[in-house]
């Protein structure tokens, strides 16, 4: 295990260590301030993994302990992460140091006074409390127990550890923010507690990359191995390390949470959103939202595209719990239709495209035997064109082809990129049935209930 600025996630190293920016830190504490200010009034605060000499979680809630009303500080240091092998000023002038258990033992470093008598409290009244009897692993009893005494856990843990670490907290009742990496989101450990509203994203956007402090052989590994912009960015002089798939995990309200997803309606949709029409009449051959077999739900491949009339359940990228208000939606299930496999289409979308296909070459094909030409091409469609089976949505199937040498590439439905969606309903509330739907030019649209009755969908569902 690493300590608590190691991601596991990241490749290349087999010692990589993130130290998180006090910035990323401060932006996201200060959302669930300005929501509720007394959020850690009176609490007592625990940073697992975070020595003060170099973690910017202990620097930043011990420069705002008076602010925000802390009770206690706590903070705790692994003693095989990089950081707890230097020898800290706290540490050596403390007459609890130990030269013998510095390098085993995890640290304990605490806040609660203004040690200095400086007239304030602040990082330079952080005390050594002593050792730990063992290496300051999270899962040990007596990191444990100071688990128990907190009210409030913050820290960015292992990735690798990430469903242990959530459990951990989970299993306490402990408040929390947390790091991790979005793919997280998708865990079978983490998913039901997004569902029901458990816990859910922090206040950064998922758009947002974030970039984090690392050691200077990491420095020279990146700049050796990668290239600027996809592992590691240069920012002010100084290589950072880039992990675009980080993200906050939290039970903290904040106000983004209650923020409107501005939507439009599905004919605007399908008449204005120029990335949606292109994506379904690529993929699908057509300019309408599927309908997968084995649910009954549409596929909505971008937010931006979940339509303002549909009253349905829609299947939406995982990204959408960026803009997730739970009192505009329901999270229905995850991935998984009703017969419980893989949301899927049926082959009939497949001879459909595979016509479509041939007819777009202009080229002869199994579908097209009246050209009297010949086969030329079915071995280039997609696989098992008029077997009447299922298989995985590919939500990246290309227009794939090779015009230089004339030949079309093999695209195969069940490959591995298939896109991971969650299924989610708009809450209709009272008086919505007979609202009239607006698009973002702000005209009048047709009245939602009588438009489901055009299109034969019937009543809201209640």
């Amino acid at each position: 295990m690493a300590g608590n600025s190691s991601l596991h996630a990241a490749r290349g190293s087999a010692n990589d260590e993130f130290y998180t920016q006090y910035s990323d830190i401060e932006a996201e504490m200060n959302a669930y301030v300005e929501y509720d200010p007394d959020v850690f009034r009176g609490k007592t605060v625990l940073l697992p993994c975070d020595d003060p000499e170099w973690s910017n979680f202990t620097r930043y809630f011990a420069s705002n302990f008076e602010r925000f009303g802390i009770r206690k500080l706590i903070s705790t240091s692994y003693a095989r992460s990089a950081g707890s092998r230097q020898l800290t000023l706290r540490e050596r002038e403390s007459p609890l140091y130990d030269a013998s258990k510095h390098d085993e033992h995890g640290k304990v470093f605490t806040l609660t006074r203004d040690a200095n008598a400086s007239g304030s409290i602040d990082t330079d009244d952080i005390e050594f409390s002593g050792y730990l009897e063992g290496d300051g692993d999270f899962r040990s009893d007596e990191v444990r127990e100071l688990r128990d005494e907190a009210d409030v856990i913050v820290t960015n843990p292992p990735f690798s550890l990430f469903r242990e670490f959530l459990a951990w907290i989970l299993e306490a009742g402990k408040r929390f923010v947390i790091l991790g990496n979005m793919n997280a989101i998708t865990y079978k450990e983490v998913f039901p507690y997004l569902k029901d509203n458990a816990i859910w994203l922090g206040y950064k956007s998922l758009s947002k990359d974030m970039y984090f402090d690392v050691p200077d052989d990491r420095k020279e590994w990146l700049l050796a191995n990668k290239r600027e912009g996809s592992a590691y960015k240069i920012i002010n002089g100084v290589v950072m390390g880039r992990l675009a798939s980080a993200c906050w995990f939290t039970n903290i309200d904040h106000g983004k949470r209650h923020e409107t997803l501005l939507l439009d309606t599905m004919e605007h949709n399908l008449k204005y959103n120029k990335r949606l029409m292109r994506k379904l009449e690529g993929s699908y051959g057509k300019t309408e939202y599927p309908h997968y077999d084995n649910y009954d739900a549409i596929e909505v491949p971008f937010v931006d595209a979940i339509p303002s009339d549909y009253d349905g359940v829609m299947g939406v990228p995982i990204t959408f719990l960026d803009k997730y208000n739970p009192e505009q939606f329901e999270i229905v299930a995850f991935r998984k239709g009703a017969d419980g496999k893989d949301l899927v289409f049926t082959r009939e979308r497949e001879r459909e495209y595979n016509r479509t296909f041939a007819s777009l070459l202009d080229c002869d094909s199994g579908d097209d035997k009246e050209r009297g030409g010949e086969d030329r091409w079915p071995h280039h469609l997609r696989p098992h064109h008029d077997t009447p089976e299922r298989e995985p949505v590919d939500l990246a199937f290309p227009l794939a082809t090779n015009l230089s040498n004339g030949l079309v590439n093999d695209c195969k439905v069940n490959g591995s990129k298939t896109y991971v969606r969650m299924l989610v309903r708009r809450k209709v509330s009272a008086g919505d049935e007979n609202d009239t739907a607006h698009g973002l030019d702000g005209r009048r649209c047709m009245p939602r209930l009588r438009l489901r009755q055009e299109r034969g969908q019937g009543p809201l569902r209640p």
